[in-house]
């Protein structure tokens, strides 16, 4: 908390209290990891020369080992006035954490936007490990009407995956997986496209219908084909090119235009 009589520039004042030099202090600004609360609202402060006054409360989050990650970049396949759709690589946050956001998409499309009105909104989420489209709202108000379109079902989503073992075998080449998760109804519809006998590896198209936590990852597991490279479900299914869960498709009627509108991943980032 910044006593009352104290008052001036944001890294004036972390560098007074923390050792740390402005250089690196900017650098952690810059990387989301200096938050201010000012009052009841708190959000990331990036400028050094902020102006904070008596009753602030600065909060530094500063990892050396954070904050000196490179994040791969995540392309835009379409920018248009009320979303955009990005390819996301693995290894990409959806959003920053307490530490940070430069690891993030959504510090990337802010970057994006920079200069226009809107702020990007995260509409669904994709896990760090996993790879592939992600629509993201510009501004409130397309966030709520395509938060709607997820809630309702009406946002399809299709995803490309490897399993260890062939689902065929037990589960048919196509059907649906129901098993309730963390009490709730989950349906993950599935179809085997390919079975590599020699690494006991099925290429797998899914399609969600629903949006709970690690759904695809849980349900295969569950149905004892757990996805390739998963670092949390599954034994036995390592894979040294990391998960194996792309999202390929999004197809949706535009709320503002009434259009129907397809997203599929380029051929050339199909990687199995």
């Amino acid at each position: 908390m910044v006593p009352p009589h104290d008052q001036g520039d944001a890294c004036d004042l972390l560098a007074e209290q923390t050792g740390l030099s402005k250089t690196k202090l900017k650098e952690a600004m810059n990387k989301g990891a200096v938050w201010i609360k000012r009052g009841r609202k708190e959000e990331r402060l990036r400028k050094a020369t902020f102006q904070v006054k008596g009753g602030d409360q600065l909060t530094l989050y500063y990892d050396p080992t954070i904050l000196a990650i490179e994040p791969p970049l995540a392309e835009c396949l379409f920018d248009g006035t009320h979303y955009s759709v990005w390819d996301k690589p693995p290894g990409l946050l959806a959003q920053g954490t307490r530490q940070g956001d430069h690891c993030a998409l959504l510090r990337q499309v802010e970057k994006h936007l920079m200069g226009r009105r809107e702020i990007p909104h995260l509409v669904h989420r994709l896990d760090r490990e996993a790879e592939g489209l992600m629509l993201i709202a510009h501004g409130g108000a397309a966030a709520e009407k395509l938060s709607a379109l997820f809630r309702e079902g009406k946002i399809a989503k299709r995803y490309r995956i490897q399993v260890r073992g062939n689902p065929a075998d037990t589960l048919g080449s196509n059907g649906l997986l129901e098993e309730p998760l963390d009490g709730k109804t989950a349906k993950t519809g599935f179809s085997v496209e390919s079975f590599d006998e020699r690494r006991n590896v099925a290429t797998v198209m899914v399609d969600l219908f629903t949006g709970r936590k690690h759904q695809i990852r849980r349900h295969f597991e569950l149905a004892g084909y757990p996805v390739m490279g998963d670092p949390r479900y599954g034994e036995n299914n390592s894979d040294p090119e990391g998960l194996r869960l792309m999202a390929v498709e999004l197809r949706f009627v535009d709320p503002w235009n009434g259009r129907d509108r397809s997203f599929v991943l380029p051929p050339e980032r199909l990687l199995f």
